[in-house]
């Protein structure tokens, strides 16, 4: 499937698209969790651990379970896509935050037909932008976005 015939996407509300926003940002948290513990078990394994000492609001955890299933069983080919989009860096010298972000930004620009190329890479910007240092958004923004255009131009 190309951009070009994905499915049309479903406008979400302002309350389901704040509650998306907020899924990701924990998804992206536990991404670091697990990352920082060494990966040990699964995505999903650190999500357990998480909810297990953290309230997560249960609207936002299908989303975040989605989020983290598909990064569990796409992480080898999410890593060498973006491998092929990241200038003179390795995803190994990247900060955790900044290769945590560009993972989910690709999951959702790879996986999920229905959140719209844009809105993904906004997305992961925003989480750039709060979580990543002072060149992270810029630096999401222009890996993100040549993904997308070359995935757009059968790359």
């Amino acid at each position: 499937m190309t951009f070009d015939d994905a499915p049309p996407q479903v406008k979400l509300d302002r309350s389901e698209r704040i509650d998306r926003s907020r899924a990701r940002a924990w998804a992206l948290q536990i991404h670091y969790r697990w990352e920082s513990s060494g990966f040990e078990g699964t995505l999903r394994d650190a999500l357990v651990d998480t909810t297990a000492t953290r309230r997560i609001a249960q609207r936002r955890l299908p989303y975040i379970r989605a989020l983290l299933t598909l990064l569990d069983e796409h992480i080898d080919e999410i890593d060498r896509t973006l491998r092929r989009y990241l200038d003179n860096w390795s995803l190994d010298r990247l900060s955790r935050i900044d290769r945590a972000v560009l993972r989910l930004g690709a999951v959702e620009l790879l996986y999920r037909d229905d959140i719209p190329p844009k809105v993904a890479i906004q997305e992961a910007i925003h989480l750039a932008e709060a979580y990543g240092g002072d060149e992270s958004p810029r630096f999401v923004n222009g890996v993100l976005d040549a993904l997308y255009k070359g995935r757009a131009n059968g790359g």
